[in-house]
């Protein structure tokens, strides 16, 4: 079955750039578009999309407040979210990540690179696009009122390893075999370490990495 695609973004060009590019990928399918948030949050409600793919600055309701709608943490049935953007440093981006997102790209990330972020989001991980993961995240790493919490018991060796992985934009079959492990081990570190430090995916993982200084080994 295709993933079902709905496209939000307050530009005509970018919106028919972004469908052209998706479309043209096997397994996926571009079901619907909004230009402004209020429309996205409503066309997602009606067409139940697989993913959306939400651009930050919108008119009526930006990607943010609807990311917060659609996949919040007190949503009950979240839609899972990839946030596109221009690259600005801009705190909204990271908020987003916060707000239940499940990944990020720049809109020059390229057909592959936006093809696998859908995909990805389609089966639960996340894809934080590489050349912005640390840049992004060190810029507003420590910008809650509250530090991020403590493991709920140590991570080991390799789960720091790991971690420090996900923190760089790595994807599992990277991270394995950088560490030259399966990807099944990957997989199973990662869960023991979401686990741990109570986060639901690999964008929580990257910025709670960050946060507490285990971005670089």
């Amino acid at each position: 079955m295709s993933v079902r695609v709905l496209v939000a973004d307050d530009q005509d060009l970018v919106r028919t750039g972004l469908r052209m590019i998706l479309d043209a990928q096997p397994g996926i399918e571009v079901i619907g578009e909004a230009a402004d948030g209020a429309e996205a949050v409503a066309l997602a409600r009606s067409l139940k999309p697989d993913v959306c793919l939400l651009d930050i600055r919108m008119p009526a309701m930006d990607g943010l407040a609807a990311t917060r709608i659609l996949a919040g943490p007190d949503v009950a049935d979240p839609i899972p979210i990839v946030v596109i953007t221009t690259f600005d440093l801009d705190e909204y981006v990271y908020e987003a990540l916060r707000s239940g997102a499940r990944g990020f790209l720049l809109k020059d990330a390229g057909a592959v690179l936006l093809a696998e972020a859908v995909r990805a989001a389609a089966r639960g991980d996340a894809l934080i696009d590489p050349n912005v993961t640390v840049r992004l995240i060190e810029a507003f790493a420590g910008a809650r009122p509250e530090p991020p919490a403590p493991p709920s018991s140590p991570l080991t060796d390799r789960e720091e390893a790991v971690l420090a992985g996900v923190a760089r934009g790595l994807g599992n079959s990277e991270i394995g075999d950088e560490l030259h492990v399966s990807l099944s081990t990957v997989k199973t570190h990662l869960a023991s370490i979401m686990t741990k430090l109570g986060t639901r995916n690999r964008v929580e993982l990257a910025i709670w990495a960050h946060e507490r200084g285990r971005g670089r080994r």
